[in-house]
Order: structure tokens, then sequence, then C-alpha cells
């Protein structure tokens, strides 16, 4: 997936750069995916308490509502592949201290959380800076195939971590395990150490000076450009309603399961491992997909058939067609994400990735929250875990529907036009 360029060499150069990239990240995953299994048992066996693991949520969502804006401006007035370093290694820092911790004497709960308000904290530098990496390592016209590389590793990383997880748990403690997403952020390190591309800059671009501004000024840019561009403005109150509606449909998995399809443990694993072999499989003919319909439009359909998964899983109570509509819904989700992300980046000027990225979360984000919250009490209201998820599914359906004709069905068309 090499960017444009003129020589032979330079594409060997560019194609190394994306591989070494996506080496080191998919490890990090990995190495993360362990994390996100390991804190919440700590802080279960710490305080038993499901208040106290809800406030590990809180701890990791804070600071995108703090700090999410400023970030992103930051991000964008510096080298962006050195913030990806530093805040690597600034993680390996603060994952590493609650082993330490735990060794040295008895791990307070407290610490945990400021761990992960620390640790989520820089890893929006991260991304804010990853958003922009893609772009500056492919050619536009292999956004589509480099994102659904990277999600498919990633879906297989998200699997294969708490796998080693409980595999490891047989001779390591649970404070123990965590050196390994320490390591795994090191060889990230070492990964984009080995990228000399420069994410600031499509190679394609021309360099312009920069002219000197105040980083309060770059975040009123940011969110005017956002809010100012038809498509992204568009994708804005997308992403705010299906952030809304759908994070029920996956919180409350495990009561559909066991409440409506009657399965044990062991079934419901299965339809996490089948959400995430449908999760590779759409990332992997995403740029095939690409090639017949634009991105805006396939992002689109992703949200429709997501909603249609839901709605039709919820009416039925059979097992296996169940596991194979789960594998569709979340096939869908990743062809929405690798279908828009490629659609922004393809839309945005490199000056402005960074905050562009955290515009739209820091916008949409939190209704996820609240739509998670609302949705379990529906049900705990209701007694009906079919109702809700039929009106889920049926409202992300109608979504992906009613968009088609918005600015984000000509994302495409825009792109093209160099908006």
């Amino acid at each position: 997936l090499p960017p444009p360029s003129n020589s032979p060499a330079q594409e060997d150069a560019g194609h190394s750069a994306f591989w070494a990239y996506w080496t080191g990240q998919t490890i990090s995953t990995c190495g993360s995916a362990i994390t996100t299994v390991v804190l919440p048992l700590l802080i279960f066996q710490l305080t038993r308490s499901a208040l106290n693991l809800s406030l590990t949520v809180a701890a990791t969502v804070l600071p995108y509502l703090l700090f999410g804006l400023l970030v992103g401006a930051w991000v964008d007035r510096v080298n962006r592949r050195r913030v990806m370093i530093f805040t690597d290694l600034g993680r390996t820092l603060a994952i590493a201290s609650i082993p330490v911790a735990a060794a040295l004497g008895p791990l307070s709960v407290w610490w945990i959380y400021a761990v992960a308000f620390l640790s989520s904290t820089l890893t929006i530098c991260f991304d804010a800076a990853n958003f922009a990496a893609v772009p500056s390592l492919v050619s536009a016209e292999d956004l589509v195939r480099a994102h659904g590389r990277i999600q498919a590793s990633y879906a297989i990383a998200r699997v294969a971590g708490p796998f080693c997880a409980g595999v490891l748990l047989a001779v390591l403690t649970l404070p123990q395990l965590l050196w390994i997403d320490a390591a795994s952020f090191l060889v990230s390190v070492l990964s984009l150490l080995l990228v000399r591309v420069s994410f600031n800059t499509r190679l394609q671009e021309a360099a312009t000076p920069a002219q000197p501004t105040t980083i309060w000024r770059d975040i009123g840019e940011g969110l005017g450009y956002v809010l100012g561009h038809p498509v992204l403005r568009t994708i804005t109150v997308l992403l705010l309603l299906i952030n809304f509606i759908l994070p029920t449909a996956s919180a409350q998995l495990v009561l559909f399961a066991t409440e409506v399809l009657g399965v044990g443990d062991a079934q419901i694993g299965f339809l996490y491992a089948f959400a995430s072999g449908g999760a590779v499989l759409a990332a992997l003919v995403a740029p095939r997909l690409s090639k017949h319909l634009p991105l805006g439009q396939l992002a689109l359909a992703g949200v429709g058939v997501e909603g249609l998964a839901i709605l039709v899983a919820a009416q039925l109570h059979i097992y296996g067609a169940v596991l194979l509509l789960w594998a569709m819904r979340s096939g869908a989700d990743v062809l929405f994400a690798v279908s828009s992300y490629s659609l922004v980046q393809r839309l945005v000027p490199s000056p402005l990735l960074g905050r562009t990225i955290t515009v739209l979360r820091v916008l949409s984000w939190p209704t996820a929250s609240l739509g998670a919250i609302l949705g379990g009490w529906a049900i705990l209201q209701s007694a009906n875990p079919i109702l809700v998820y039929s009106f889920i599914g049926a409202a992300a359906g109608s979504i992906g529907l009613l968009f088609w004709w918005t600015p984000v069905g000509q994302g495409e068309r825009s792109a093209g036009e160099g908006l």
C-alpha cells in the first residue's frame, strides 16, 4: 500500500512504512485488549461494587470531554509521529505502574482510576495523531484497503488478547498481566521509529508555509470546518444518532442471549467469536465494495444492514440464526467504520485531520453513554429485551435509509471536487 511516488525506491519505502506501522499497532491493540479485561477484574476484586466499575468508564470517557478539542488542535501544530512515540512511552509507564504498585504494597482502586484517566488522556493524543498517519502512508485510492486491513487485524487482536489473558492467568496474577500491555506499547514505539514518513502532510500535497496562530483559534477553526462542511456536519448528526441507538445492542448482549435465546456462557462466547469473524470478513471485502459504491453510501449501507441484522435477530429465537446475524451486525459496523474513516480522510486537508477527528468524537461520543444507560433502563422497565432490540434495529435501519439522500450519500462526489 505505497503512497503515490515516482520511483520504485519511494514505493518500496512507502510500502515498508505502512507495514511497520501496521505491525506495531496490531501488537499494541492486542496488549490493550488484555488491559480492557484486567482492569475491570482488578476493580471488582478490590471493591465488589458495580458503581466502582462505572467509575472506571467515567475515568476513561471524561478526558475526551475535558481535553478532546484542545488535544486535537495541539496535535495539528506539532510533529504527529513524535506525539505518537512519546504518548506510547507515557502509556507504557502508566500501565506498568499498576503491577509495580501491586508488588510494593496493597493496590489502591484510586490508583487504578488515576491510571485509567491518564492513559485515556494519552490515548486521545495518540489517536488524534494516528488518524492523520494512514493518509500519509498510503494513497487516497488505497485508504479503504488500508483501513480494511487495519480493522481486520484489530478484530483478531481483540479476540487474541483476552484469550491470552485467560491462558496466562494460570501462571500470572492480574496485575502482572499488565506488563504485556506495557511491553506492547514499546513495540509500537519501535515500529514508529522505523517509519520515516511524515504524518503531518500527505505526500501528494504541496508543502505550504504555516501561518502563526493561537491554539484557541485552531480549535475554532476545527469546529468551524466540521460544522461548516455539509458532509462532515451530516456525519456528526449521523454519529450522534447511531451512537445513541446502537450501543445498547452490544452492552445487553449477555442479557439478550441468556433470557431470549436461553443459552449459557459457552454459547455466549461463540456469539462474540462470530462477531469477530464477521468484522474480519467485512474489513477484507470493504475495498472491493468501495469500487461499486461511493464511500458515503457504503457507510450508510453498513448502518442499514446493522439495523436489519439486529431487528431480525430480535424476532428469531434460533441460536444458529442469531450467530450468523450477529456476525453480519459486527461486519456491517466495521464496514461503516472503514468507509466513514476513509471518507473523512479524503475530504479533510492534512493540517486539519487531528482537529477533525477529535471534534467529531467530542460532539458525538457523549450520546453513547446516555444511550446505553437509557437502553438498559428501558429493558429493566419493560422486562422485554425483544421489544427494545426490535426498536434499536428498526431505528438504525431507518437512519441508514433516511440519510441516503443527505450530503453523506454524496460524500464521494465532494471528495472528488476537493472539498
